[in-house]
């Protein structure tokens, strides 16, 4: 019994060390996403027989805050396309949804004669609005765009989404949190529609400090990770190599 409890102890502190270091990490990405002046167009260059790459941030999360992933994604050939009209993400996800969908059909209007291949790369909240329009977008279809242009949304990489939402989200005061909730209209919407699951690959860590409980998404490919945070591992090497790999994988 002693020893079960010593083990219970240190396993205690070890989930709150986690914890500190991942609000470390978020204060972190915040202060470096704020200070930055990197433009939207820094990270357009690259191979065009890649995919374009279309970043999502979480709550509270600017463009700015996924740099250090977007940075490694550009530094492989990937053209990255950052969407600075989410702001901070604070908005519903029928919103953020709707936004994406705009851009991209504006991404098809650029297109000329050809079809642009896309796959979205988001990050906690972010992955619910990408599966929003990957549902939107008929799975395995293209969409036209006014100028002849056509698009290929090919799928989606999420880091630390809660597709089953967090239990914690009942706990918060204001309703851009509380849309977490699972039994939330959004969630529950979302989580009955898994035709697209099969087009998401799904980065999970091992431990998320706000994401408790079953974090998996039917149907989906994951690359679960030794380290933990739901932060943290946005710049981490290997969080970094996971979303590299997932990218490939739906090409």
């Amino acid at each position: 019994m002693e020893r079960r409890l010593v083990h219970m102890d240190r396993s205690l502190g070890r989930r709150w060390g986690q914890r500190a270091a991942d609000y470390a990490a978020a204060v972190r990405g915040q202060t470096l996403a704020w200070v930055s002046r990197e433009q939207p167009g820094a990270l357009a260059a690259g191979d065009p027989e890649k995919p374009l790459l279309v970043l999502i941030p979480g709550v509270y999360e600017s463009w700015r805050f996924m740099l250090p992933l977007a940075r490694k994604l550009n530094r492989h050939g990937y053209r990255v396309l950052p969407l600075p009209g989410l702001g901070d993400n604070r908005r519903p996800v029928m919103h953020g949804a709707r936004l994406l969908s705009a851009e991209l059909e504006r991404i098809a209007a650029r297109a000329g004669s050809g079809t642009e291949r896309v796959v979205l790369v988001a990050h906690s909240k972010g992955g619910l609005i990408g599966k929003q329009v990957l549902l939107d977008f008929a799975a395995g279809q293209t969409e036209s765009g006014a100028a002849g242009g056509r698009l290929a949304v090919l799928g989606m990489v999420a880091v630390a989404t809660p597709f089953q939402g967090s239990r914690y989200a009942a706990r918060a005061v204001g309703r851009t949190l509380r849309e977490f909730r699972p039994d939330s209209e959004t969630i529950r919407a979302l989580a009955a529609q898994a035709e697209v699951n099969s087009r998401i690959v799904s980065v999970l860590p091992s431990f998320d400090p706000h994401i408790p409980g079953d974090r998996t998404l039917p149907g989906a490919a994951e690359f679960r990770l030794h380290g933990s945070g739901h932060f943290r591992i946005l710049a981490s090497q290997e969080g970094l190599a996971a979303v590299l790999a997932g990218v490939e994988s739906l090409q």
